[in-house]
């Protein structure tokens, strides 16, 4: 795979009305002030969207152009759903869904027939800056045990059946559980394997237990947020 760097970004000119040695700069500061800021991926799930700030509010609203290229590549491509939008983020997921590339965007605003320089984001590799959101569990009562199941988070991706891809089809995820009694961790359970469920044996009959739960991608080490608490009276 080739290396990614961050090109050099070049503000176009802005022209100054001077006289008598006193210039008008009221279109550089309207520039500036519309020019955007922060401008970076935010990725959860390969749910890639950029984002991007204003210095300050303003009494008019910009309207924002978003453009994007694979490194290497000469030409920039428009985001046609993010051209003229007044938000300041854009999903880009479908237009970066090589997860192993190197991709660049760019943010360009307008207001009041002024125009910003366009702003570009750092490098950014899907692969290695997406984060994991917590899987979703399942418990189901049995005599003194508990059987979680899990539902591991799905990819903005589909199937050509329409179907969502889930994020365990796109990498191996695997489980670490927290099981609690009386707002105290009871025994954790770290899961080598990928799984679909798990029983949990020897609990004490008809007390109530709760169950947290974090996914781990292994290949990147990459673990998720605890699950919400999720709780129930064994048999």
């Amino acid at each position: 795979m080739r290396s990614c760097f961050m090109p050099l970004l070049c503000a176009s000119s802005v022209l100054l009305l001077c006289s008598s040695l006193i210039c008008v700069s009221w279109g550089l500061g309207l520039q500036d002030e519309i020019t955007p800021k922060e401008v970076e991926f935010h990725s959860v799930d390969y749910k890639n969207v950029l984002h991007w700030k204003l210095l300050k509010p303003l009494q008019g609203r910009p309207v924002y152009f978003v453009q994007y290229k694979i490194y290497g590549q000469k030409k920039w491509a428009n985001a046609v759903h993010c051209l003229g939008i007044t938000e300041p983020h854009c999903d880009l997921s479908q237009e970066t869904s090589d997860r192993r590339e190197c991709y660049y965007a760019r943010v360009q605003a307008a207001l009041d027939d002024t125009l910003s320089p366009w702003v570009i984001s750092p490098r950014f590799v899907p692969q290695w800056e997406t984060s994991l959101s917590a899987p979703v569990i399942k418990l189901t009562a049995r005599e003194s045990a508990i059987l979680v199941q899990f539902k591991a988070p799905r990819s903005p991706y589909r199937r050509r059946n329409g179907s969502w891809i889930s994020m365990k089809r796109l990498h191996q995820l695997t489980y670490r559980l927290y099981v609690m009694k009386d707002n105290m961790i009871q025994a954790k359970h770290v899961l080598g394997r990928p799984v679909r469920k798990i029983l949990i044996v020897n609990l004490k009959p008809k007390t109530t237990y709760c169950v947290q739960a974090e996914a781990k991608i292994q290949l990147h080490n990459r673990t998720s947020k605890r699950s919400k608490k999720a709780c129930v009276i064994t048999l």
